[in-house]
């Protein structure tokens, strides 16, 4: 079984606008105010930037021969297959342990209308959401049939995303110390 990462399907347009205009104004103000004031700008926007990556791209669903790793926001959930109990879908995916905990995916398949071109119909009406967790829930199965092991459940934070976090806020901190230092005023 391949690992298979289900995410919002709007969630990579935006951080690529984001990314857009996040480069349209760091450029800007390189052509504008020159080298030095674009250093001092650049933290704020990527600490825009950052956010824009954690609430829409973040969050999402992966899943592979030993189970389902659900990512919301920064926090990482992993729940082998041996430990899961159920998975549905309402309005989000919701993965059910055996121990009677729910995880909630704020990423990954999400219920609502199938998009379809107007004119086109090519006999497949299923929404992607329902597309998505039919094979979710057959790749639960398909564990389950090999003797999937049952191990606990893990938490863990984003640690790249955290540190990319830590050096965004620490640029931001320096050119904060620099616009306020002794000469300004």
């Amino acid at each position: 079984m391949t690992r298979k990462v289900y995410r919002s399907s709007s969630a990579a347009a935006g951080v690529i606008i984001s990314a857009v205009v996040a480069a349209f104004l760091l450029g800007d103000a390189l052509v504008r105010a020159g080298i030095g004031s674009t250093l001092l700008l650049a933290p704020w926007v990527l600490l825009l930037l950052w956010a824009v990556y954690v609430l829409l791209f973040a969050s999402a669903v992966t899943t592979d021969a030993t189970g389902i790793t659900v990512q919301n926001f920064l926090r990482r959930t992993r729940v082998p297959w041996g430990a899961v109990d159920d998975i549905v879908l309402r309005y989000q995916l919701i993965v059910t342990t055996k121990d009677g905990r729910r995880v909630t995916c704020f990423g990954g398949p999400v219920s609502g209308r199938s998009r379809r071109l107007p004119g086109r119909d090519d006999g497949n009406r299923m929404p992607n959401a329902l597309r998505d967790l039919d094979v979710i829930r057959a790749d639960w199965e398909r564990a389950l049939d090999g003797d999937a092991a049952a191990g606990p459940v893990a938490r863990s934070w984003d640690l790249p995303a955290l540190l990319a976090l830590f050096v965004v806020v620490l640029g931001a901190v320096v050119a904060t110390v620099i616009v306020s230092g002794p000469g300004s005023a």
